[in-house]
């Protein structure tokens, strides 16, 4: 994926961002033992693809028509997989 840009977006690093910081809050509190810390941190996981998917609703994300792997043809057939052994 890295030959289409995948994830190279305002969008992207963001809700990333979001995501990791969420994992390290609930990791911290999983580890004290505090269930309520802990599920604010998932909460902090959840927003992170709400933020992701308002940004890219915004136009900071990468439109699916950029991609050239989103495009399929017509009358490509794939080939059978056949064991060798």
């Amino acid at each position: 994926m890295a030959g289409s840009s995948h994830g190279h977006t305002p969008a992207a690093w963001t809700g990333v961002t979001i995501a990791i910081i969420g994992f390290c809050v609930a990791g911290a509190f999983m580890v004290m033992a505090q269930p309520v810390g802990f599920w604010a941190g998932m909460v902090i996981v959840a927003l992170s693809g709400v933020v992701g998917a308002a940004m890219r609703a915004a136009g900071l994300g990468q439109p699916k028509e950029v991609h050239p792997v989103h495009k399929v043809t017509a009358t490509a057939k794939p080939e059978p997989v056949v064991a060798e052994g």
